[in-house]
């Protein structure tokens, strides 16, 4: 938007529908038919008013930038949006708790056509209201968070750490009392005793402040009725939990990277940490996984200029999405502060300069042996990660004995497509994208095979979202 004529894709607007639903509601409003008095800013704004069931028209509003102005300062939103400016925010009128809803898909859509039915503009009194109250909100912010003291009793804090430490301590070591009971008595008898176990055990670890062995406690209860294999994949679980739990017990005697990927993985909280990077970071790919209390949003970044991938974590509570979005394929001129751990990739979003652009700028990608070869490098590092992102270069989606899989397009060795992947649209789409010819894909390399994410077909710049 700073950029006159810069406009996105369909596919980019359509990445931050936050389910399938508004994806499809916001594609029948992305017409002029419903739409008045429609405009955008050179600031980052895009405003309209939609034609509803009521006798007055939605008012609606996005802010592109997430934050009003050409430099993004942290700020809350006045409807909704991400809290740290980090992406575009929303204002309708509509009753939808969606973020974005219909009408702002539908107007974004509008404004991605460049057909000239969002015109450039001032901001109307009702679009400018909401606008200068989030300039003064993200200034008071940045006033406040300047002014803020480091710590009001550090004593105070190093206290309840030990505290905590010791609960995660002694659930820790009850925990691995549970897993030498299930060896003594066979595997069968977690088969026997059902879900109920592992819930109870899972429990325990909340009590002893660990959700991060709390959660992988309960993905043990569903191993049993996964089908055939079951006893090796509970082996393997159950070895990982230990490892883990010895990781804990012995943290002080573990180089310092290793120890903050362990405390991690128990579910200590961090911060970021260190001097933060500032680069153009292509939006790779943003999906959601969801259970029932939590919705999470990854997002994948590429640095163009310093070549480090990032990921960008964002929640909302159970059936609603999180605030985060950023639009997949354009590059966004930001800082990011990454946080403690071995090859930690995860990052939180800091100031932005302007608003998202396209860019020419891809990942440099791999052969398939070399992707699997940095995953397995990875897990010397953090050996409960489940998968690492990587670009795979010159690839073509194939099936061998029924099976997806990725192959070099040369010859030679292959990923397996997870099953997950293999059974969604994503695939079918990548398929398409290639017609047999090869594609350059972004996804993530683990244990089960490759899921793919992003796509790019030949020559063409328009990056394809397959999630």
């Amino acid at each position: 938007m700073t950029q006159q004529g810069v406009r996105w894709t369909v596919d980019q607007v359509l990445a931050l529908a936050p389910d399938a639903s508004s994806r499809k509601a916001g594609s029948k409003l992305g017409v002029a038919g419903p739409w008045s008095e429609t405009g955008s800013s050179g600031e980052g704004a895009v405003w309209g008013l939609c034609k509803g069931s009521g006798s007055k028209p939605y008012q609606t509003l996005i802010d592109i930038t997430g934050v009003t102005g050409n430099r993004g300062i942290a700020g809350v939103t006045a409807a909704a949006g991400p809290a740290d400016g980090a992406g575009p925010a929303y204002k309708c009128s509509c009753p939808s708790r969606k973020f974005p809803c219909k009408h702002a898909l539908g107007l974004l859509l509008l404004w991605a056509s460049a057909d000239g039915t969002v015109p450039d503009g001032e901001p109307p009194e009702w679009a400018e209201e909401w606008l200068s109250s989030r300039r003064k909100r993200a200034e008071d912010k940045r006033s406040s968070q300047a002014a803020a003291p480091a710590s009001a009793d550090p004593e105070a804090a190093r206290r309840r750490a030990e505290k905590r430490a010791e609960r995660i301590t002694a659930g820790v070591t009850e925990l691995e009392q549970r897993l030498s009971d299930l060896l003594r008595s066979g595997t069968a008898s977690a088969e026997q005793a059902g879900y109920g176990l592992w819930e109870e055990t899972a429990a325990r670890m909340v009590d002893a402040q660990a959700p991060g062995l709390a959660a992988r406690v309960r993905e043990l209860g569903s191993i049993p009725s996964s089908g055939p294999g079951w006893p090796v994949r509970l082996l393997e679980e159950c070895a990982l939990l230990h490892l883990l739990d010895q990781g804990w017990l012995h943290r002080d005697a573990l180089p310092s990277g290793l120890a903050a990927t362990v405390r991690a993985r128990v579910g200590l909280p961090a911060r970021p940490e260190g001097p933060p990077l500032r680069d153009r970071w292509l939006v790779l790919a943003q999906y959601d996984t969801a259970d029932s209390k939590l919705t999470t949003r990854r997002v994948w970044l590429y640095g163009t200029d310093s070549g480090r991938t990032a990921l960008l974590l964002s929640y909302g509570a159970a059936g609603r999405a999180p605030a985060l979005a950023l639009p997949v394929g354009l590059a966004l001129d930001a800082e990011l502060t990454g946080y403690p751990g071995a090859r930690q990739l995860r990052a939180d979003l800091g100031e932005q300069f302007g608003t998202p652009a396209p860019t020419a700028e891809r990942p440099p990608g791999v052969r398939t042996d070399e992707a699997a070869a940095r995953y397995g490098e990875a897990l010397r590092h953090d050996p409960w990660l489940e998968s690492w992102p990587v670009t795979l270069s010159e690839v073509i989606p194939a099936q061998a004995d029924g099976a997806w899989q990725l192959a070099d397009a040369g010859g030679g060795s292959a990923l397996p497509v997870t099953p997950a992947a293999a059974s969604g649209p994503g695939l079918w789409r990548l398929v398409a994208l290639s017609g047999g010819a090869p594609l350059t894909v972004f996804g993530e390399c683990g244990h089960q095979g490759f899921t793919p994410l992003t796509a790019w077909s030949g020559d063409a710049e328009e990056t394809v979202p397959l999630c």
